[in-house]
């Protein structure tokens, strides 16, 4: 394989923390906790192998923040009380045993809700009904049920919900840092984009207004974690709409990355489906330019398609500072290990995620 610059595997550091390197392994879904929401012994030995491969910093999958509408999936982790912390805690110190470092990523699913063991309804900001079909591999069918419109209690309850799950998180559970699911059209994005949020209340019509639960919800993680071990993961695509564009184009980057910076976190995880290319058209700058240069004080998280080790210096170099690895690290736990030792990396096997996306015993092996 081609060797990458040097930069991939240098240390870097997010606030207090110190990286070993510029390597994380991006949050995927893997439905594999209990019932009730707890983390498994599974995840446990499934997220320690890509600290022991060398990954400078592990980012779960999205994780449940409420008791009421932010479950997305069946066997789901949350961390909403005292005994789903205590479960994570097991899996935290798996990977500090590895000298890693694992941020616990908050979701909320709003209106892509398919299986919530709390309550039988969906809520989001409009009555709209989501794009596609339910995903099977994640134990859902037919088409996504109407949301409910939330009303300002509901979205005063999703903002208390990411604040509790937070001081779990870095608290009981003993996460180095958290990051807040603002993308892939799950509830806070749902609230960002002008087709699913028809309101004209302080939360609906301009992008300025569509990105106010965002940031709202920082201040309510922020008061629990501070800024240095926060980050927000941010969009275009959705899991049900891969081609979303944002109407605005780049007057909505320049209003989205320069309100996050302006709202104190530590990083912004921009993922796209090929994160090097044009954000808005066949030429121009990508979105992790376009978060880099509106957002230039805060550090850059990269993810989409950059399993190539060329690719991810192209987006380093277009200033993103980590590079987050999906499909890559499922294939290769040890990605940094193999890198640093000029191994040649093993194809993706897309018999991982079906016909259910759980964990596999051929991956624990």
């Amino acid at each position: 394989m081609n060797t990458p610059g040097k930069k991939i595997l240098d240390t870097f550091d997010i606030g207090d923390l110190k990286l070993k390197n510029r390597l994380a392994v991006a949050p995927m879904t893997r439905v594999s906790a209990t019932e009730q929401g707890s983390a498994s012994e599974t995840m446990g030995r499934y997220y320690e192998r890509f600290a022991k491969g060398g990954f400078g910093l592990v980012i779960t999958e999205g994780i449940y923040t409420d008791q009421k509408f932010a479950q997305g999936y069946r066997f789901q982790p949350g961390i909403t009380d005292a005994e789903q912390a205590l479960a994570w805690r097991a899996i935290t110190s798996r990977i500090h045993r590895h000298q890693g470092l694992i941020f616990a990523q908050l979701m909320h699913a709003g209106a892509l809700s398919q299986g919530n063991r709390f309550l039988s309804e969906t809520a989001g900001p409009s009555a709209i009904r989501p794009k596609g079909e339910q995903m099977k591999f994640y134990y859902g069918e037919g088409q996504y049920a109407v949301p409910r419109v939330m009303t300002d209690e509901d979205i005063a309850d999703a903002i208390e919900g990411f604040g509790n799950a937070a001081r779990l998180a870095v608290g009981s559970a003993g996460f180095d840092g958290v990051e807040i699911h603002g993308a892939n059209g799950y509830l806070l994005d749902q609230f960002l984009t002008d087709y699913t949020n028809l309101r004209t209340d302080r939360w609906g019509a301009s992008v300025r207004d569509r990105i106010a639960l965002t940031l709202e919800v920082i201040k309510a993680v922020r008061a629990v974690v501070g800024g240095a071990r926060v980050g927000v993961r941010i969009s275009q695509g959705k899991v049900n709409d891969y081609a979303h564009k944002w109407a605005e184009g780049e007057a909505a980057a320049e209003t989205i990355f320069g309100s996050l910076e302006d709202a104190g976190i530590q990083y912004i995880h921009v993922t796209e489906h090929k994160a090097w290319e044009p954000a808005f058209s066949e030429s121009g700058p990508s979105l992790v330019s376009l978060a880099r240069r509106y957002a230039p004080r805060v550090a850059i998280v990269a993810n989409g398609g950059l399993d190539n080790p060329q690719h991810a210096e192209h987006v380093l170099n277009d200033g993103a500072d980590i590079v987050a690895l999906g499909k890559g690290a499922l294939a290769n736990p040890d990605y940094p290990n193999r890198l640093l030792m000029n191994q040649p990396m093993k194809e993706f096997d897309f018999s991982l995620l079906g016909p259910i996306a759980n964990i596999k015993d051929s991956e624990l092996a």
